[in-house]
């Protein structure tokens, strides 16, 4: 018997062991480029946000940790970078280098790359830091001050990352990091000004996880993202707005994205797929969006199975 125990003890501990060796996302944050509470916000949505810190939430960043060979990489350059590397380092208890080892970034508009200014030499004067974007993105911040700088003085090095075919089954060929972890690119039909938008498949070993902060509409995607959702176990899809009628006196066709509502009603009446919306995790939350403030309206979506997702969490 006391031999029995001994072995259990040793299986138990094996397999606590491998489960902390695991590749894992965590959630830096959830809100819009213009984070929450929003600049110039002085109406009830972003009330509460200015009068209690604790309610304030980070612009929409992920970390993609590997306990197995001690490395990080940060997903969005925002504007809150400053914040959320310390964030990071106060979650993990310092067990990760205070930089990542790399940075994917989605696109051009100001919340997903802005934070780069902090790794010039008039802050963190970083080397060498690779940043993965797809190519017209590469071409803009190689061309464009003051980003231009930081790769003429080497404190980034861009990489251009190949798009994954239309319909998805490349067998999605991307960047190798570590030891089975893959992260791949897509396009997504976005406001793009100045950049290309992409979307990210992330494959941690034995989980996948998909990556959609910013798109115009489903609709008008060549992919199906029920398709693209059933071949993960997480995602994280745009919840900029929850549903119409969010921007009094502004017309909402200048900033397209998939209601909320709309994403919910869209996997809620996918009969032939059952159960899908539970692996949805909303993110990227405008300041305006009920669901970073409201408890009945949380409910609402939570209770049909889908999630939030919440700042600091892991997934």
């Amino acid at each position: 018997m006391k031999y029995l125990f001994i072995l259990l003890l040793f299986v138990s501990g094996t397999a606590m062991a491998q489960k902390d060796s695991l590749p894992y996302i965590k959630v830096l944050g959830i809100a819009q480029d213009g984070g929450y509470p929003h600049a110039g916000c002085a109406k009830a949505c972003c009330e509460q946000a200015w009068k209690d810190a604790g309610k304030r939430r980070f612009v929409t960043s992920l970390a993609l940790v590997d306990p197995a060979s001690n490395k990080w990489w940060l997903f969005e350059a925002t504007p809150d970078i400053t914040e959320q590397l310390h964030y990071f380092r106060q979650l993990t208890g310092g067990r990760y280098r205070y930089l990542p080892d790399g940075i994917f970034i989605t696109h051009a508009h100001i919340g997903h790359y802005a934070g780069l200014m902090q790794l010039g030499r008039e802050v963190m004067n970083t080397k060498d830091m690779p940043v993965y974007v797809l190519p017209r993105m590469k071409t803009y911040l190689e061309n464009n001050g003051p980003w231009s700088q930081l790769v003429s003085l080497n404190n980034i090095r861009l990489t251009a990352l190949q798009v994954a075919g239309k319909d998805m089954k490349s067998g999605f060929m991307g960047q190798t990091l570590a030891d089975g972890i893959l992260v791949s690119a897509f396009q997504v039909p976005h406001r793009d000004e100045f950049s290309e938008t992409a979307g990210f498949h992330i494959s941690l070993r034995s989980r996948q996880y998909l990556f959609i902060p910013d798109i115009d509409k489903w609709e008008k995607w060549d992919n199906s993202i029920i398709d693209m959702v059933a071949a993960v176990d997480v995602a994280l899809l745009d919840a900029t707005f929850f549903a119409d009628g969010e921007l009094p006196g502004r017309s909402i066709s200048e900033v397209p994205h998939p209601f909320v509502s709309e994403t919910m009603r869209l996997f809620s009446t996918h009969t032939a797929r059952p159960g899908l919306g539970s692996r949805i995790h909303f993110i990227h939350f405008n300041h305006t969006n009920p669901l970073l403030r409201d408890p009945k309206t949380r409910k609402e979506v939570t209770k049909q199975g889908f999630h939030l997702a919440e700042q600091g969490e892991d997934l």
